[in-house]
């Protein structure tokens, strides 16, 4: 067997994979909690009284917020059982790069989740005009801190490794 090679600090290529595995469980617990709350939220809201009293558009929007939940806690939860799969089969690289998707994949899900949700709800108090501003700036937050800033601090990060390096 080949000797492991050292990519980058003190920290072994194997080392490395195993850190990112470690960082993306810690992740996906934080995010799991989330989506199983607010998944069970959804799941008791149609045994409530007022849920009678809804519009067919409010219905609807139940219904993408229920499954778009439950997709994303699919997601979330599948690196556990692809981990089951290839425990102590020596493929943790192969683990990271489908967990990491995975988490990508029930994040938009969660989002459109929580979307819809406050749509549901401020649609339910308020008027169509009214939700659909909350929703439209709920999205628009949600995306800020879940993807333009990550975006811009990416890049920053980037610039700032390379003035390191010189």
């Amino acid at each position: 067997m080949a000797p492991e090679r050292q990519p980058t600090g003190h920290e072994t290529e194997r080392q490395r994979w195993n850190r990112n595995f470690a960082d993306l469980l810690q992740e996906l617990r934080v995010t799991q909690t989330g989506v199983q709350v607010l998944f069970a939220f959804l799941l008791t809201l149609p045994f409530s009284s007022g849920f009678p009293k809804t519009t067919q558009f409010q219905q609807d929007t139940y219904i993408v917020a229920l499954m778009s939940a439950a997709f994303a806690a699919a997601m979330i939860i599948s690196p556990v059982a692809f981990h089951r799969a290839l425990f102590r089969k020596g493929r943790k690289p192969e683990l990271v790069r489908y967990a990491h998707r995975m988490a990508t994949g029930g994040l938009a899900f969660l989002l459109v989740s929580m979307v819809s949700s406050v749509l549901l709800v401020t649609d339910f108090m308020l008027n169509i005009w009214v939700a659909s501003v909350l929703a439209a700036v709920t999205a628009a937050y949600f995306l800020t801190f879940w993807a333009a800033i990550p975006f811009v601090r990416r890049a920053w990060m980037d610039y700032e490794e390379e003035e390191e390096e010189e």
